[in-house]
């Protein structure tokens, strides 16, 4: 379980950034929300102890329990359906067991990369077919139709987003990947048509008032389009080197309240009005680098299992990163999604943390460097 590493071979400068950028968005965070200043910092802590000791352990030995991933992941996520489930804000996302809450779709994300990782590598001979593709998404299907229904359809499409690019770096057919784009692009074009044309029968009410406050927000400032308006102001208003940490300036759009959830989905709206741009392109390269780094030991991983975990947490930490600043900005729908390593949420922040570790492992036991 446990093996013998060099400490020259440990990935610091991944460590450094991880660090860096969870320090960084706990200041964020305390500026947005001080009551919640304590858990993020135990959350820290925590997930640096949980990264470290992940990074210690054999990958190869964890990945023998991938059914046991997976029975665990669905059973946990019908959890969140039953009585045991909490609600908050319309969503039923937390489970509450003896006062301690946690959002299990966070924990699936990691689970799920486990899974996959080491069920294509056991097939990987099959992964080319278009029958092994199938039997992958029928998989996929379980835990994404109880995420869904929680509602969380964002956190749907973020698993979504790291399967593909699982099953991508796993050696997909070229065809296949054509006959995908061929089809989802489109349908995400018809879902978008559909949300425009009055009653959708595709589309929740929320879901379509969303995709019509991101394409029409002057028709929507007080209702679904407050959030990203006020957020697009903060981060403006922030210019170049932003009003101050923890500012108290009576032009603050954090200070009037303007913003709900800033320590959560709209974190880097806090950066951008507290920190400027300056602030603001620290976070997004340190993702950056963050998730290229977890490719780059990827590509350099000793087995197909170790390849494909890497780079499911780089295209995790990547694609919800994007999603996130996209919804602050105004690119993208609100989504409500977390900024990894930033926003507070320990479940979101240990579960990240312990993807990392996995990612340290790899490269601890890569015999290509």
């Amino acid at each position: 379980m446990f093996k013998k590493y060099k400490l020259s071979e440990y990935d610091f400068f991944l460590v450094l950034c991880v660090v860096a950028l969870t320090i960084f968005g706990s200041m964020a965070v305390n500026s947005a929300s001080p009551s919640t200043i304590y858990k993020q910092i135990g959350g820290l802590a925590f997930g640096l102890f949980l990264m470290i000791g992940i990074s210690l352990l054999d990958y190869s030995f964890i990945l023998k329990l991938y059914p046991l991933f997976y029975m665990v992941n669905v059973v946990v996520l019908g959890l969140v359906l039953s009585p045991l489930g909490k609600e908050l804000n319309g969503s039923q996302r937390w489970i509450d067991v003896l006062g301690v809450r946690f959002q299990p779709s966070e924990a699936a994300k990691l689970l799920l990369i486990l899974f996959f990782a080491q069920f294509i590598m056991k097939y990987k001979d099959k992964v080319k077919s278009f029958g092994f593709i199938v039997i992958c998404l029928i998989l996929l299907g379980p835990p994404a139709l109880l995420i869904y229904k929680q509602p969380d359809l964002s956190t749907c499409i973020m698993i979504s987003l790291i399967f593909c690019t699982i099953i991508f770096v796993a050696g997909i057919d070229w065809k296949i990947v054509a006959a995908v784009l061929g089809i989802s692009v489109p349908a995400a074009l018809f879902v978008i048509y559909n949300a425009i044309q009055g009653s959708s029968f595709l589309l929740g009410g929320y879901q379509q008032r969303r995709i019509l406050a991101w394409l029409h927000p002057e028709d929507y400032a007080n209702q679904e389009a407050y959030q990203t308006l006020n957020s697009m102001m903060a981060i403006g208003s922030g210019q170049l080197y932003g009003k101050g940490y923890n500012t108290n300036e009576i032009t603050s759009v954090l200070n009037g309240g303007f913003i709900s959830e800033s320590q959560s989905d709209f974190i880097f709206t806090v950066i951008g009005e507290e920190f400027g741009f300056i602030g603001a392109c620290f976070v997004v390269l340190a993702i950056l680098m963050i998730s290229i780094r977890c490719f780059m030991i990827s590509m350099k991983a000793r087995d197909k299992a170790g390849e494909l975990i890497a780079a499911g947490v780089g295209g995790w930490i990547g694609f919800q990163g994007f999603l996130n600043i996209g919804v602050a900005t105004g690119v993208l729908p609100n989504t409500g999604i977390p900024l990894p390593f930033v926003s507070s949420g320990l479940t979101s922040l240990l579960a990240t943390f312990a993807g990392i570790g996995f990612v340290l492992n790899i490269r601890l036991q890569s015999n290509k460097y």
